[in-house]
C-alpha cells in the first residue's frame, strides 16, 4: 500500500474549512438579555429568570433542588462543604480530570486522593474502595466527556462506608444513568455553564441534590450565609457571595431550549464517528458501560491502540492531524503528577504524598485523544473528513 502524502510533508490537507463556530445563539438570547437589562434586577438578590433556570435544569435532571452559582469550581466547592466535609478531610477523585476537582477540595482544605480510571477514562470503583480511609468523607465521580461514571457501584460503595457521594458533572448536562439524570444520583452533584459548555452562558455553575438539608446548606452557603425562610441580615452559618446574575441566567434560559436538538445531533455524529474509527486498524473506540443511557457527548474520546503505541508518538499522531485540519487535542496531564496539587497537598498535610494511577498515565501519555463538541454540531461531511484525516494519518505509520 502506498502511504499518503500528509500536509506535513507537503500535501494537500484533508480539510481546509472550520468546523461549527460556538456558542451558538440568536434572537431569543438577546430578548431575554434585554428583559433582563430592562428590569433593572441584574444581580441574584431577586431571582426571576434564576428561578425559572433553576426549575427547568433541576426538571431536566430529576432533581428537586438546584441553586445557581458563579462557576463550577465553587459549586464543587459548595458541594463538598454542604456534604460535611471540612479541613483534612480526605475526598477520592479520578486523576483525569479538569485541575478544578482537586482544587475544589483544596481551596477548603480537604485533600485530593486519586484513584485510578478504568478503559473508558472514568472513575474505577475498585479502586475507590481500596483508597478509603479512616479520613475519607466523600467520593467524588467525574462524568467525563458527558459519560457518567458507575454510579451504582459509587452509591453502593460510598452508602457502605458512610462517605458523602458527590458527582462532578460538569462536562455531562442532560446525560443519565439507568435512565436517571446525573447530578442528584449521588448526594449532591455540580455542573459548570462555562463557556466551552454544551449549555453554556459564559460562567457559571449549578449544584443539584434530592436532599432539602444538603440543598438548603448548599444554598446559604452561596448566599452570605442567610437562611432560606429568614430575615435578610440573618447570617446563621459563614458562607460567601457566589451568587448567579439574572443576565447570566437569561442566557442559560435560552440556551436550554438549544440543548435537546443540539444533544441528539451530537449523538447521531457520536455514532457516526465510532462507526468509521472502530474499522480503521491502529485506532480503539471508547467502550461506554451499558448503564449509560445518554452520554452528553461533551468532548469524543478516542485512542491509539496499545499495539502501536511504542511505534506511534502521540505528540507526533496529533502534529500530523492538525495539519490535515482536524483538530483533535491531546487531553489532560493526570493530576496525580501535576506539581501545584502535589505541593499544595504537601503544604496542608506536612508530607508529600504521590499516588500511582498506571491506566490513567498510559493513556494520556499515549492513547487518549479529544474532538470538543463544536465539532459533534457540524455535518455528516464534517465527520467524514475527520474519519478521513484519522485514517490518513494513521496509514502514514504503516
Amino acid at each position: 500500500m502506498n502511504k499518503p502524502h500528509l500536509a506535513t510533508d507537503g500535501g494537500s490537507p484533508v480539510r481546509t474549512q472550520p468546523f461549527a463556530e460556538w456558542p451558538i445563539f440568536g434572537e431569543l438570547e438577546e430578548k431575554l438579555v434585554l428583559e433582563a437589562v430592562r428590569s433593572g434586577n441584574w444581580g441574584g438578590v431577586s431571582p426571576d429568570k434564576i428561578r425559572q433556570f433553576e426549575e427547568k435544569f433541576a426538571a431536566l435532571h430529576d432533581a428537586r433542588y438546584a441553586i445557581s452559582v458563579n462557576n463550577g469550581t465553587i459549586a464543587l466547592s459548595i458541594a463538598l462543604l454542604a456534604g460535611g466535609v471540612d479541613a483534612g478531610d480526605e475526598v477520592i477523585m479520578p486523576p483525569y480530570t479538569f485541575i478544578a476537582t482537586a482544587t475544589a477540595a483544596l481551596l477548603i482544605g480537604a485533600i485530593p486522593v486519586f484513584a485510578d480510571v478504568d478503559e473508558s477514562m472514568l472513575l474505577d470503583p475498585e479502586r475507590v474502595e481500596a483508597a478509603i480511609t479512616s479520613s475519607t468523607k466523600a467520593i467524588i465521580a467525574v462524568h467525563l466527556a458527558g459519560a457518567p461514571a458507575n454510579m451504582t457501584k459509587l452509591k453502593e460503595i460510598s452508602d457502605r462506608h458512610g462517605l458523602v457521594l458527590i458527582e462532578d458533572a460538569a462536562q455531562a448536562v442532560g446525560a443519565r444513568w439507568e435512565e436517571r439524570g446525573v447530578g442528584a444520583i449521588g448526594d449532591l452533584g455540580t455542573f459548570s455553564l462555562q463557556s466551552s459548555k454544551n449549555l453554556n452562558c459564559g460562567e457559571g455553575g449549578v449544584i443539584l441534590s434530592n436532599n432539602e438539608a444538603l440543598a438548603d446548606h448548599a444554598w446559604s452557603l452561596h448566599n452570605c450565609g442567610r437562611v432560606g425562610n429568614g430575615k435578610w441580615y440573618q447570617h446563621d452559618i459563614v458562607g460567601w457571595n457566589f451568587r448567579f446574575s439574572e443576565i447570566q441566567a437569561a442566557l442559560a434560559v435560552a440556551q436550554l431550549t438549544r440543548l435537546e436538538d443540539q444533544m441528539a445531533i451530537r449523538e447521531q455524529r457520536a455514532k457516526q464517528l465510532n462507526d468509521r474509527l472502530s474499522a480503521m486498524e491502529g485506532i480503539r473506540t471508547v467502550a461506554y458501560d451499558s448503564r449509560i443511557t445518554r452520554h452528553a457527548n461533551h468532548l469524543y474520546l478516542f485512542k491509539l491502540d496499545r499495539g502501536i503505541t511504542d511505534q506511534v508518538d502521540k505528540a507526533d499522531f496529533i502534529r500530523k492531524l492538525n495539519a490535515e485540519g482536524i483538530p483533535v487535542t491531546d487531553g489532560y496531564v493526570p493530576l496525580n503528577a501535576n506539581a501545584a496539587i502535589i505541593n499544595r497537598t504537601r503544604e496542608l498535610l506536612g508530607v508529600e504524598r504521590r499516588y500511582s494511577c498506571p491506566a490513567a498515565e498510559r493513556a494520556a501519555d499515549k492513547e487518549v485523544l479529544w474532538l470538543y463538541q463544536n465539532v459533534l454540531l457540524g455535518s455528516e461531511s464534517d465527520i467524514e473528513d475527520i474519519a478521513a484525516g484519522i485514517e490518513k494519518v494513521i496509514q502514514s505509520y504503516q
